[in-house]
């Protein structure tokens, strides 16, 4: 799990002029889509608009992720053809029940696969899915999981903390990505920073996002604190000088620090030096 992608920013390949915004915003993934943010009679322009904007290029450092329709739709082959020979970073597949599904996508892409997760399917199967050899990661469909379940969700989430527990430890169990599911409220920043804290704490790598204006809050809520950074500094510190006495432990803010401490410290200052050469490019 290299890619750094706090933040992942649905853009309907059907506006041209939002795909050209894009490439200046500060989002660490965009989500080219042609499911559900593109009318049914809208999807033969769209698919034109997108390979243009694809070949074009200019979105930087920005990992380049196409969300095509399910293939059993109608328009789901036809993405695929279109995106076949596009230079973009990975396919996403909407309604992904089973390995079965990404198995049929591989016969047609050649590139990295992507998988939503957003059905009681896809999360029962969420460890076969994510052990499939071309998957690169997943992305929470919360909108759908919640329709199929019937849950009603409220800030916390809890009928869905199972689901994301779920792919996120298979995802985590695959070496693979994950991203968690949008927040709808567009006006509503504080729900957003919670539901990014949450993702967060579960052990989700970023937030998918359906605005802009989501972005800052994204980024800031999936990269290292200042007193993360300052706790890893002072553990590291801590753990050599007690290394270099002969101990096996350090104490740092009354805590035992143990080299699993450690290498959760390192990790975290390479995430923050990860960050400052993104945002310096």
């Amino acid at each position: 799990m290299t890619a750094l992608l706090r933040s992942a920013l649905y853009i309907p390949a059907a506006r041209p002029r939002a795909m050209d915004k894009a490439r200046g915003l500060p989002c660490d993934a965009i989500l080219f889509d042609l499911e559900d943010a593109v009318l049914p009679d809208e999807k033969p322009a769209a698919r034109a608009s997108l390979q243009a904007a694809l070949r074009e290029g200019g979105f930087g450092a920005r990992l380049r992720i196409v969300r095509i329709n399910a293939l059993d739709t109608p328009w789901g082959p036809q993405d695929a053809a279109a995106v076949a020979n596009l230079e973009c970073d990975a396919i996403l597949l909407p309604k992904v029940a089973g390995p079965a599904d990404l198995d049929r996508l591989a016969a047609l892409v050649p590139h990295p696969l992507w998988a939503m997760i957003e059905s009681p399917a896809g999360v029962l199967n969420a460890g076969a899915i994510c052990a499939h050899p071309r998957l690169a990661g997943v992305v929470m469909g919360t909108n759908d999981l919640a329709r199929d379940l019937g849950a009603r969700t409220g800030q916390r989430r809890e009928p869905l903390l199972f689901a994301l527990g779920a792919a996120v430890m298979a995802a985590r169990a695959a070496g693979r990505i994950a991203i968690d599911g949008v927040f709808n409220a567009l006006r509503d920043a504080p729900g957003l920073q919670a539901e990014c804290d949450q993702g967060r704490d579960m052990g989700f790598d970023g937030k998918s996002l359906i605005h802009p204006d989501q972005i800052t809050i994204a980024n800031t809520a999936f990269a290292p604190s200042p007193q993360d950074l300052d706790l890893a500094r002072r553990q590291i510190a801590a753990f050599d000088a007690a290394s270099a006495a002969g101990q096996g432990v350090a104490v740092v803010d009354g805590r035992i620090v143990e080299n699993l401490h450690i290498l959760t410290a390192r990790a975290t200052l390479a995430k923050a030096r990860a960050i400052a050469l993104k945002e310096a490019s």
